[in-house]
C-alpha cells in the first residue's frame, strides 16, 4: 500500500458494513470476516496466513498468550468425562491449566513413554498432549512414532513446538493434529511480545475460532501482530545465529566437572541426537545443564555469581538469560516433571559465545571454591 514496505497496522476495533444483511453473515463467519477485534483483524490475520504457510497448516489462529492457545486449545478438544494423556515433561503452566480443568470433569494423566501410555489410556481418552523437545530436559520424541500411535488409538495429538520454531521443526508434516506456539520467544526474538499460536486443518481451526477463541477473549492485537510480521523476516538469520552460540556454549560445559550432565539434543552425547537429526532442520539455543549439587542455597549462588546471563524467565531474545526450576517453580509441578534441584536452564542469547563462555567458567569456579 502506497508503497510501504512495512504492513499498516489496523488499529480499529469495529468494522462496518453498507447493509445489516452483510453484517449478520460476516458474523456468522467471523474467524474469517473483519467485524471486531476480538474476532479478527486484517493485521492478525496477515501474521495467521505467515504463521500457517511456514508451519505447513492449513490455518492459524493468533492469540494474545502462549497460554491463551493452548488452553483454547485444550478446551476445544475435550468436554466432561474426557481424559488427557500428556507425554513427557510439558510447559509448567500447561500442567497448572490440565490441573484446573479437573473443576469440570477432565482428567489427565502424564506418562514418561508410549509403554506407559499403553497403561494409563482409558475409553475416555480424548487427546494426546507433547512437546519435543520436552520442557526442561528437552528429550526429544520421535514425533512419527508417537502422532502413529495415537491415531490407531483414535487421539487427536497436539504438539507445543516452540523450542523448534515452525522454521526447524514441523510436527504437522510428522502426524501432528494440532500444534501450538508462544510467539513471546524466538518468534517475536526481541523480549517485546506475549503472544501464542494454534495452527492446523480447517476442521479443527474453524471451530476453536469461532467458539474458544471469541469466548476466552484472549485476542492478539494489531501491534503485537505488526511485531509478529517483523520477527518473522528476520527468523532464520536470527536462529542461525542462536544455534551456533548454543551449541557452542553447550560443548564447553558437557566437559566441565562442575557439571553432571548438559541436556541440548543438538550434541552428539544427546540420546536423542539421532532422532532430532531425522525430524529437524536446526536446534535452538534453549537447554539446561545440571549442576553437580544438590543444594537449592548453591544453586542459587551460582546464578547469582553470573554477569551476562540475566534471571529471569522466558527466552528466545537477543539477552541470554537463565533461570533455576528448584528455585522458582511449583514444587508439585517440578516434582512431576521429575525435574532435580541441580537443574538449570539457559538461553543464551545472541551475544559472543566466547564472552558467556568465560562467565559461565567464573560463575562454575565458585561450586568447587
Amino acid at each position: 500500500m502506497l508503497g510501504a514496505v512495512n504492513p499498516p497496522v489496523f488499529e480499529n476495533s469495529v468494522f462496518t458494513f453498507a447493509t445489516a444483511e452483510e453484517l449478520g453473515e460476516a458474523v456468522r463467519n467471523e474467524d474469517e470476516r473483519y467485524v471486531y477485534w476480538r474476532g479478527t483483524n486484517p493485521t492478525v490475520d496477515l501474521a495467521q496466513r505467515k504463521l500457517a504457510a511456514l508451519e505447513r497448516g492449513e490455518r492459524a489462529k493468533c492469540f494474545a498468550s502462549g497460554m491463551g492457545a493452548i488452553s483454547a486449545t485444550i478446551s476445544s478438544l475435550v468436554s466432561a468425562g474426557d481424559h488427557v494423556l500428556v507425554l513427557g515433561a510439558v510447559y509448567g503452566p500447561t500442567t497448572q491449566f490440565l490441573r484446573y480443568l479437573e473443576k469440570f470433569g477432565v482428567t489427565h494423566t502424564h506418562v514418561r513413554d508410549l509403554g506407559e501410555g499403553d497403561s494409563a489410556i482409558t475409553a475416555s481418552t480424548r487427546l494426546l498432549y507433547f512437546e519435543s523437545p520436552s520442557y526442561m530436559a528437552y528429550a526429544v520424541v520421535d514425533i512419527a512414532e508417537v502422532t502413529g500411535w495415537a491415531r490407531e488409538r483414535g487421539l487427536v495429538t497436539v504438539m507445543d513446538n516452540t523450542w523448534s520454531t515452525p522454521l526447524f521443526q514441523k510436527p504437522l508434516t510428522m502426524g501432528v493434529d494440532l500444534v501450538v506456539h508462544s510467539l513471546s520467544k524466538y518468534v517475536g526474538g526481541h523480549s517485546d511480545l506475549v503472544g501464542g499460536v494454534v495452527i492446523g486443518p480447517e476442521r479443527l481451526i474453524r471451530p476453536l475460532a469461532l467458539t474458544e477463541y471469541q469466548l476466552y477473549g484472549a485476542a492478539m492485537s494489531p501491534h503485537d501482530a505488526a511485531k509478529v510480521i517483523k520477527g518473522l523476516r528476520t527468523l532464520p538469520v536470527r536462529m542461525a545465529a542462536h544455534q551456533e552460540r548454543g551449541l557452542a556454549v553447550a560443548a564447553f560445559l558437557q566437559d566441565h566437572p562442575a557439571v553432571r550432565s548438559v541436556n541440548h539434543p543438538g550434541l552428539p552425547s544427546h540420546p536423542g541426537h539421532a532422532i532430532a537429526l531425522r525430524q529437524m532442520s536446526g536446534f535452538s539455543s534453549l537447554f539446561s545443564l545440571e549442576l553437580d549439587t544438590e543444594s537449592r542455597p548453591e544453586v542459587g549462588a551460582f546464578l547469582a555469581r553470573l554477569r551476562h546471563f540475566r534471571i529471569g524467565v522466558s527466552w528466545g531474545g537477543f539477552e541470554s538469560l537463565v533461570n533455576a526450576p528448584a528455585l522458582s517453580t511449583e514444587e508439585s509441578v517440578r516434582a512431576t516433571m521429575g525435574i532435580p534441584v541441580g537443574l538449570v536452564r539457559l538461553s543464551v542469547g545472541l551475544e559472543p559465545a566466547e564472552i558467556l563462555i568465560k562467565d559461565l567458567g567464573l560463575a562454575l569456579e565458585g561450586m568447587s571454591a
